[in-house]
């Protein structure tokens, strides 16, 4: 069971005891509107701040000091929940009740992580320029590398293009060019800003007291002076006019996206469902599409569907040759017919079920599952805890999906084929 605790104005904790576990999880995150003109520098910090500290000034000292913390582990964190873009660090390190008598892991860790956060070493009063520009150069090859992988980058572009007048368009890692023109003084200024203004996600798993998790903590709020601002409740998608878009490159394989939008959020209590209609949709090998236009009809290579329950929007994706793209199309909307006029056996609403429930089962599955799922959660507005959503999922009837089904709406159509 999850206990969520404001431990300071704009600071929430939240806090679930496990003692299934060796390791426990903390972490850090502020929460920022989604933002064209700071979502590069978010995605950039958690790296800088890893680079060291002034107690451990390398990579080399850092791994050294973790090493020391029973092999403990921190990692960036940058997520885009909706509405949201988060940034701050997770760590993963041995519960107390593991370590040798007399010592304690969870106090140290959480110093080492006040170290990270506001002892980073400076030049001039900013970040080392050494530490941002190698970062910067990582950042980018991380977003270079989503681009070279063309299932994703369809994906990106018709996001982009669908999402124009909304922030879901705005790439979670931010543009290239925005990270490029980030130097050590603009990153630094912005630190500062937005660890003084921004909401304060702190989580942590594991068998201490909620108590005993404040304390440890309290070092690092005490060195804050802070004036948080209040986020924005998430808001659904509003569209815009559809477009139908066809862009040429050099590839082997063509790529068909087709964005479509539902009124049904993580909000609200038709999600069961509508993750239902999903699945049966495009959501595995057991789903329409798969079975349909992959398996007997030979269209595409491979196809899948994806929905976005922050904004409510669903993705179609398939890999297909480039003489193939208008009767796959119509297959895929014809497949959406079908669950919109009931054709959906008792099997394939089996299938779909027992998919979402081994998904929500598995959430228990380590301290970082069950941190990604309740800290996402929370700032979707999830209307559920994972226990409703699991009952939920089991009363969803024939009906039910067939109503979501009749919801979805063909928006946007990206279809990337090979060409000079």
């Amino acid at each position: 069971m999850i206990k969520t605790t404001t431990i300071a104005p704009g600071v929430t904790l939240r806090y679930v005891r496990d003692t299934r576990f060796k390791q426990g999880g903390f972490s850090f995150q502020l929460v920022r509107p989604m933002r064209k003109e700071e979502a590069a520098k978010n995605a950039l910090l958690p790296a800088v701040l890893l680079r060291g500290t002034r107690s451990c000034p390398d990579l080399r000292t850092v791994t050294q000091r973790l090493d020391e913390l029973y092999g403990a582990a921190v990692s960036p964190l940058v997520r885009r929940v909706g509405d949201c873009q988060t940034t701050g660090l997770y760590c993963g390190f041995m519960d107390d009740r593991f370590a040798l008598p007399g010592d304690r892991v969870l106090g140290p860790m959480l110093d080492f992580l006040r170290e990270l956060l506001l002892d980073s070493p400076l030049e001039n009063g900013t970040f080392l320029p050494d530490f941002v520009e190698s970062e910067k150069k990582n950042l980018i090859s991380t977003i270079e590398s989503d681009r070279n992988d063309k299932r994703l980058y369809a994906m990106q572009r018709l996001l982009r293009t669908m999402c124009a007048e909304d922030s879901f368009g705005i790439p979670r890692l931010g543009e290239i060019e925005d990270v490029a023109a980030v130097t050590p003084e603009t990153l630094t200024r912005h630190y500062r800003n937005i660890l003084r203004t921004s909401p304060m996600e702190l989580f942590y798993v594991g068998s201490a007291a909620e108590e005993q998790v404040i304390d440890a903590v309290r070092p690092l709020l005490d060195s804050l002076e802070r004036a948080p601002m209040s986020l924005p409740a998430q808001s659904a998608f509003k569209p815009g006019p559809g477009q139908d878009m066809t862009e040429v490159l050099d590839v082997a394989q063509g790529k068909l996206c087709m964005g479509f939008t539902v009124p049904v959020t993580n909000r609200s209590r038709s999600l069961p469902a509508m993750q239902m209609l999903n699945m049966i949709l495009g959501g595995g090998m057991t789903s329409k599409l798969f079975q349909n236009v992959r398996e007997k009809m030979s269209l595409c290579y491979s196809i899948d569907s994806a929905y976005y329950g922050a904004k409510g929007i669903v993705l179609v994706n398939a890999g297909i040759d480039f003489d193939k793209e208008s009767v796959t199309r119509q297959e895929i909307l014809r497949q959406l017919d079908a669950c919109r006029k009931g054709e959906i056996s008792e099997a394939e609403m089996t299938a779909a079920r027992q998919a979402l429930l081994s998904s929500l089962r598995s959430v228990q599955d380590s301290p970082g599952s069950i941190e990604n799922f309740y800290s996402t959660a929370a700032l979707s507005g999830l209307a559920f805890s994972r226990e409703g959503y699991m009952e939920a999922v089991e009363k969803v009837t024939l009906a039910d999906v067939v109503k979501c089904a009749n919801s979805v709406t063909l928006n946007t159509t990206y279809f990337l084929k090979g060409g000079k």
